[in-house]
């Protein structure tokens, strides 16, 4: 595990220390970091985003299968297996974007926990005595980020610090946790002061974060399989998120606020962007011109056969000496499912004038176009 910490840990590690180098500022660095660590994600989001705009417009087949084949679960399968291949569709196709940030993930982590490796880029031996300093001050280390809490208890007794040497305590004292009145370093308890606000606010955007993304997924609301756990765990993650949050130094918490709220513009970005709703009436109209060009098509075809079938029929009618056989129109060589709308009234109301001139005697009139009007 402590490999993918750094082998994803180490190249972001440079984009939160450029980030640092640039401001001076742990706080404003973490904002920079985590707006810059989404644009670099943001390819495999717009990924994500389409996976999800086809499995919306897949779904409903799938939810027909289940009703068709319900019962049989090999059948559904084969069904289910023929259907993918017909429509080009992979169900594993938006995984890897998701594998991908969450290995990323580990990165994120190890950048966020770790500012004495990644910022200031002391080597481990140093780490390891300033961790033995630190816990002999007395005060506790997170589980979660000792190094945050080296340097909490750095500047709370910067003399204890003394024996690692002038180049290292310089080092240590360039990073200030402080931002915006609150010091990053230290871990938020129930008590009324400001760092209350990080575990508060990481549960409230993780929440509306979560609440957004469902509303704006359209897969979430459909009843597929594992949709009440998705929507159970909109409610319950937020929860953990607060629980975690009393439990590490605040900058984690900010970290987790910080990305929420990214989270939360991106997917309303590349909503409006990739529109699941636009994009599925956009599918089903591309599919029904394609159905409609078939059928013209198939159309076409048969009325080139009734007119070919009409002229031999005329041909024979002219030659033959049984005054029954009597000439007939292309339209009467074809069935009424490869008419248009108009045909289809044009030989009803032939058909009437027909009945009416054989029962009343009168001359048969041909229907004109003026007549359909």
């Amino acid at each position: 595990m402590s490999l993918l910490y750094t082998i994803f840990g180490t190249p972001l590690g440079y984009v939160m220390w450029a980030c640092y180098s640039l401001v001076q500022n742990y706080g404003i660095a973490l904002i920079f970091f985590t707006l810059l660590v989404k644009l670099l994600l943001l390819p495999l989001a717009v990924k994500q985003q389409k996976s999800t705009v086809k499995m919306a417009m897949f779904q409903p087949k799938v939810m027909e299968l289940q009703k068709k084949y319900g019962n049989n679960k090999q059948k559904y399968q084969e069904e289910l297996m023929a259907l993918y291949e017909k429509e080009h569709y992979s169900p594993t196709a938006g995984c890897l974007p998701m594998i991908i940030q969450i290995l990323i993930l580990f990165g994120l982590i190890d950048v966020i926990y770790r500012p004495l490796t990644h910022i200031l880029h002391l080597s481990a031996d140093t780490i390891t005595t300033l961790t033995n300093i630190a816990t002999g001050t007395g005060q506790a280390l997170s589980s979660y980020s000792p190094q945050i809490s080296i340097l909490n208890i750095f500047h709370a007794n910067p003399e204890a610090f003394a024996s690692v040497g002038a180049e290292i305590t310089d080092k240590l004292s360039s990073v200030s946790l402080n931002f915006l009145g609150m010091n990053l370093g230290e871990i938020p308890t129930w008590s009324l002061n400001i760092l209350i606000l990080i575990p508060i606010l990481s549960g409230v955007t993780a929440l509306l974060s979560s609440l957004i993304v469902t509303r704006l997924n359209p897969t979430m609301n459909q009843g597929q399989a594992g949709a009440g756990a998705m929507k159970g765990m909109t409610f319950i993650m937020p929860i953990f998120s607060v629980i975690i949050a009393f439990q590490v130094p605040a900058g984690v918490g900010m970290y987790w606020i910080l990305s929420n709220v990214f989270q939360t513009v991106q997917s309303i970005v590349l909503n409006r962007i990739y529109n699941p709703a636009e994009m599925i009436a956009a599918a089903k109209e591309r599919e029904e011109e394609e159905r409609e060009r078939k059928r013209q098509e198939r159309l076409e075809a048969r009325k080139r056969a009734a007119e070919e079938a009409a002229k031999y029929h005329n041909e024979n009618a002219k030659k033959g000496k049984n005054k029954n056989i009597k000439p007939m129109k292309v339209e009467e060589f074809l069935s009424d499912e490869e008419l248009t709308q108009k045909e289809i009234n044009r030989r009803k109301l032939a058909e009437a004038r027909r009945r009416d001139a054989e029962k009343y005697g009168e001359e048969y009139v041909d229907v004109t176009d003026d007549d359909l009007k």
